[in-house]
């Protein structure tokens, strides 16, 4: 009788330790505020569900919500095509392989505060190469008076930064095809596109899957970049729901409801993430019997 070896768990033991210490102690931080309240003094008092339920039935929250539903929806519409574009013309041999790869990584290692105060700056209409142009040519752009010029700003600036990490994904996931797929289409005399349908996009299902949770979660939990170009506004047209939880947590010191608000706000992208990932591993379990009963 084989025993197993249970001494990798003294390897994984400090990882686990350390997530503790650094996730679930603050988590129960949050949770223990989000239902008591403080008038100073360090004194709470026990408040239960109050705040869940003022967040809740808060216009100011759902509003918040819409935007950051809509944003991550079109985030998603425009990054995830254009960057599976961008990959199927990347290079797949010779020196223009680490060119592109270089050149693709390039946003990605800005940080976001930076890439925000280079769009703000970007997009002035008085010192901006963006703002000052658009305007040049009859455009009536001001992203910090007018909503869907702020909206457009953010988009465009997010696609910017972001849209080579889908493409690079994409593209680890092309090079992984073997070259036997590409010569049993030529045989068959495939179109591009029956390539790209039955051959380049099956293969690439699962790298797209992690790119599409990754960019929901980073577009859904987006702060820096707005806070830095527009600091929400004009008036709320940009104040996602880490903006609100910033002002209400930071600005009017209402750690009651901030608590709750996060704790909401978690559990939100943990719900749709998850949504994510259980549609589309179920779309790939069901392609993969396929498969097996076609063999």
């Amino acid at each position: 009788m084989k025993t197993e070896n249970q001494k990798a768990w003294f390897l994984v033991l400090p990882v686990l330790v350390l997530v503790a210490f650094s996730a679930l102690i603050p988590l129960m931080t949050v949770v223990n505020y989000s239902v008591q309240d403080t008038f100073g003094n360090n004194k709470f008092f026990w408040a239960g569900t109050q705040w869940y339920v003022q967040v809740l039935h808060s216009e100011r929250f759902w509003n918040a919500l819409g935007r950051n539903l809509v944003f991550s929806g079109i985030i998603l519409a425009v990054e995830i095509p254009l960057g599976v574009l961008v990959a199927l013309n990347m290079p797949k041999k010779g020196w223009g392989v680490p060119v592109c790869l270089v050149l693709m990584a390039l946003p990605l290692l800005i940080p976001w505060n930076v890439v925000g105060t280079i769009w703000q700056v970007f997009g002035r209409v008085d010192i901006g190469l963006l703002g000052a142009a658009l305007n040049g040519v009859g455009i009536d752009y001001n992203y910090v008076q007018h909503p869907i010029d702020a909206w457009a700003t953010l988009i465009v600036m997010d696609v910017w930064h972001w849209t080579s990490l889908v493409a690079l994904l994409a593209y680890a996931g092309l090079v992984s095809i073997p070259d036997a797929y590409y010569q049993a289409a030529r045989i068959d005399g495939a179109s591009p596109i029956a390539v790209f349908r039955y051959i380049q996009l099956p293969k690439m299902g699962r790298v797209l899957t992690i790119a599409i949770l990754l960019r929901f979660m980073d577009s859904f939990m987006i702060y820096t970049e707005p806070f830095v170009v527009t600091g929400g506004g004009p008036g709320n047209s940009t104040t996602f729901l880490s903006i609100d939880l910033v002002q209400m947590a930071i600005g009017q010191f209402d750690l009651g409801p901030a608590a709750a608000w996060s704790l909401i706000y978690f559990l939100i992208i943990l719900a749709l993430s998850w949504v994510f990932y259980a549609v589309m591993t179920r779309n790939d379990g069901k392609s993969a019997t396929g498969e097996e009963g076609a063999s």
